[in-house]
């Protein structure tokens, strides 16, 4: 069994689930290739997998909240049938700061006095702890506040930087861009608590914001997502904001108005703020969007739907920080006839808690059949038990569950090499088993993720639950690196870190696990998770 971790509390003194058990921040960055693997990995799974999520380096001044958590990326490299990992904390303007303490409080406690913020005037620690979204040669590390866009190697995890899109951006970045491979295009938009109340922009695929156009809202927002289509980008005005009183008085509290609609914005990609049309829908929230297209003179888009995100009851700051933060959505789907101006709207599944969506990234803004989603589970915090696939076109649904105590990350989907069709590839996930404080990863055929792991990899430290994830094919950094050998601002690394893993906790202690390039041990993979096919409801 693993070592327990070192405990990292807050001020407060209550023990917070979200810094104990597979929650846990790890210190150590490490780098190693020599992994056990249960299985075989597969041959034509080429590329990374790379995932964020919060990872609290010192003990937090106020009481702490999931969200406030250091950005940390944990990444596995395939190659040839063999695996890489590498841990790296996001090298942000605030972690450089912190040498030693914490100097910022978090989203749970009044802002005043803390060092700096973002461009918006709020005065938190922008982590970057967020999102991983892969765009001309880099992976961008995002905060879901809205903040700086830190730029990644994909393969070395170093930190390059804020991303300013060749010196054009101006203020901040949402979470959740999308990318069109197809025109290389990058859409954003941000937002704040003063008018603008929200921006939307494009890069185009030189790298520079080529559009940007100010948005008119009856009030602040608090939007998470986007979405795209062959023409289109789809913003959101949904009726959960911050309530302003509280605000002033230095207290972060959120307000679910169900007397205001649900409206999405339908605006040309390149579109001005007179050409933007509003669609009405009923009241709710949505964290992530799954797809979106056109269709005759409809646009289709399906998301995770939260009927109800304001915190479920009364009790003291910690238990409504632990009830907002559960997840409780369902795969829903809405239509925006663009001849008639009208909504319709419905559940896909009504039924199946579902979060953290993943599709074939080729096909972002085009018709997609398949969606990958993490399973919810009923528990006080949030824990990821297992996948479910959805078939939008039959109706159907697989799913496949890790195991008892056993929880898993979401699961971008890893087209095989030559792949034909969007299932054609593979699913990628972190498990980590919170009894034995141990984590693998797991990577599935996408085809039936009933079968359960075609292989699983063993890693040598346990890697904390965190939030979103993406792939990044050999192809597409291969290709940024042959575009005159580098990435556009000439850093571009392999799959060696020159600068060597450091050890945040300790001053700078190496932990490489160097490997010798030897296959590595093959077993039976079976012994964990279950899966069973069905139809949904």
């Amino acid at each position: 069994m693993a070592q327990p971790p070192s405990v990292i509390m807050d001020e407060s003194g209550e023990p917070n689930p979200y810094l104990l058990g597979v929650y846990a921040p790890v210190q150590d960055e490490i780098t190693t290739a020599d992994l056990k693997v249960i299985g075989e990995i597969p041959a034509d799974l080429n590329g990374v997998y790379l995932r964020n999520g919060p990872n609290a380096r010192f003990p937090m001044r106020g009481r702490y909240h999931w969200f406030d958590g250091d950005g940390m990326v944990h990444a596995m490299h395939f190659e040839d049938g063999r695996a890489r990992y590498r841990n790296r904390y996001v090298r942000t303007k605030a972690y450089q700061a912190e040498t030693d303490r914490s100097l910022w409080t978090g989203v749970m406690e009044n802002p005043k006095g803390n060092p700096f913020g973002n461009t918006r005037g709020l005065n938190l620690k922008d982590s970057a702890n967020t999102d991983l979204i892969y765009h001309r040669g880099k992976v961008l590390a995002t905060w879901y506040l809205c903040g700086s866009p830190y730029q990644l190697d994909p393969l070395s995890l170093e930190t390059l930087g804020v991303e300013t899109f060749l010196d054009t951006l101006t203020g901040d970045f949402m979470a959740h861009p999308k990318v069109d491979e197809r025109t290389g295009e990058l859409f954003w938009f941000d937002y704040g608590p003063r008018p603008p109340y929200l921006r939307y922009g494009v890069v185009g695929a030189g790298g520079a914001v080529e559009h940007c156009v100010e948005l008119d809202l009856p009030g602040a927002r608090l939007p998470h997502d986007m979405s795209i289509t062959e023409n289109y980008a789809i913003l959101m005005d949904l009726p959960l904001y911050q309530d302003m009183e509280a605000a002033r008085q230095g207290r972060y509290k959120l307000t679910f108005n169900r007397e205001l609609p649900s409206r999405f914005g339908v605006i040309p990609r390149r579109g001005t703020a007179d050409q933007i049309r509003w669609f009405e829908a009923r009241p709710c929230y949505i964290y992530h969007v799954i797809n979106s297209w056109e269709t005759g003179d409809e646009i289709i888009l399906d998301v995770c739907r939260v009927s109800r995100p304001a915190p479920k009851g009364d009790g003291g700051p910690l238990a409504r920080m632990i009830s907002y933060l559960k997840l409780d959505a369902r795969l829903y789907r809405y239509r925006f006839n663009l001849v008639t101006g009208q909504t319709s709207e419905g559940y896909v599944d009504g039924d199946h808690n579902t979060e953290f969506p993943s599709i074939d990234a080729r096909l972002t803004g085009q018709r997609s059949r398949y969606s990958y989603n993490v399973s919810v589970m009923d528990a006080d915090t949030n824990l990821f038990n297992g996948l479910v696939k959805y078939d939008n076109l039959t109706g159907a649904k697989q799913e496949y569950y890790y195991g008892d105590h056993r929880y898993g990350s979401e699961a971008p989907f890893a087209p095989r090499d030559g792949s034909t069709a969007e299932d054609d590839g593979y699913l990628v996930t972190f498990v980590t088993d919170e009894r034995e404080g141990t984590s693998e990863v797991q990577i599935l055929n996408a085809t039936d993720i009933t079968q359960g792991p075609l292989a699983r990899v063993l890693l040598p430290q346990r890697v904390p639950l965190g939030f979103h994830a993406t792939w990044v094919r050999a192809d597409q950094y291969r290709n940024a690196e042959h575009a005159g050998g580098q990435h556009p601002d000439g850093r571009y690394r392999t799959t060696q870190d020159p600068a060597g893993p450091r050890n945040a906790a300790a001053g700078g202690q190496n932990r490489t696990a160097h490997s010798a390039g030897q296959n590595p041990a093959v077993e039976n993979p079976g012994g964990h998770g279950n899966g069973r096919s069905g139809e949904s409801a």
